[in-house]
């Protein structure tokens, strides 16, 4: 009587690859719809507004000099040109305008009703919130730091053209330009990754963005620490020409370049990895909106 034995191996299950190509496609796919509602959507309007907003005043001042010492002198120029980019610009113009666009987002697909297309398509939640929040970084960068170049040309050329000239061609004002276009990027990829919080998070999102927005004015008053604890400390640090803020401000070293770069950066990041982890639970409720 012979036996024989069979030896049964279990089945090897190989790995499927991550779908990068197809994550790539819904991303371009979701990047190219947002970015036609930014900008042709009924809601533009008021980022055309925004974006105008530091523009139009210049524009008007550009045949004549105003009057006043410093802008008959072209060495206060830089000086100028720093208090209005950070307190109109910055402060103001973009920081609103990331609010719309960015805490809209969703927001704006809830109020319209829409929201429950992007969920009953076979994409995964993460990937439409990297599209989205891609889609808005770029809308809000091309509007404001044309904002940002269009004021600072406009601050210049008209009024001395030659030395404007030569600051710009021969000095140091294309580094500026080039140093204020970079802030205002950061500036809407820090921004933009809160306000898509915001909006995913609160139901009446204008509460939580005016308070932040009180955050980011009163930080000069802040302790050191909790200065780190906003957006406006590290852009005010990559600022190429300091401004004074007060007699009542704390003093406090600004953060080198090598380490708040990063840090917004890395910030966003987790910022957003914190939208992902939102938006796996949402559920839709229209009617309570």
């Amino acid at each position: 009587m012979s036996s024989s034995t069979l030896d049964i191996e279990p089945a090897k299950i190989a790995k499927q690859p991550l779908p990068w190509s197809l994550w790539l496609r819904q991303i371009r796919a979701i990047f190219r719809l947002e970015i036609e509602k930014n900008f042709l959507g009924r809601r533009s309007i008021l980022l055309y507004l925004l974006a105008l907003l530091p523009i139009v005043p210049l524009a008007l001042l550009a045949p004549f000099t105003p009057p006043g010492r410093e802008w008959q002198d072209f060495t206060q120029y830089n000086m100028i040109f720093a208090i209005y980019y950070g307190g109109l610009i910055l402060r103001t113009v973009v920081f609103f305008g990331c609010a719309w666009i960015f805490m809209n987002l969703f927001r704006g697909d809830i109020i319209d009703r829409s929201l429950h297309f992007y969920f009953l398509s076979p994409v995964r939640r993460e990937i439409l919130v990297v599209g989205k929040y891609l889609a808005g970084v770029v809308t809000s960068t091309i509007l404001f730091t044309g904002t940002t170049i269009i004021s600072m040309l406009l601050l210049y050329l008209p009024h001395f053209p030659s030395e404007s000239s030569r600051f710009f061609l021969d000095g140091h004002g294309l580094g500026q330009l080039l140093t204020y276009s970079g802030i205002t990027i950061l500036a809407c990829i820090g921004y933009g990754a809160f306000f898509l919080v915001v909006g995913l998070f609160f139901r009446n999102p204008i509460i939580p963005a005016l308070v932040l927005y009180g955050w980011e004015w009163i930080n000069f008053l802040l302790p050191p620490l909790l200065k780190k604890i906003s957006v406006i400390h590290y852009l005010q640090s990559l600022t190429p020409v300091p401004v004074s803020e007060g007699p009542f401000a704390v003093i406090a070293e600004p953060t080198p370049a090598w380490i708040a770069v990063p840090s917004l950066i890395v910030v966003t990041a987790l910022v957003l990895f914190l939208a992902s982890r939102r938006i796996r639970r949402m559920e839709i409720r229209y009617g309570s909106d």
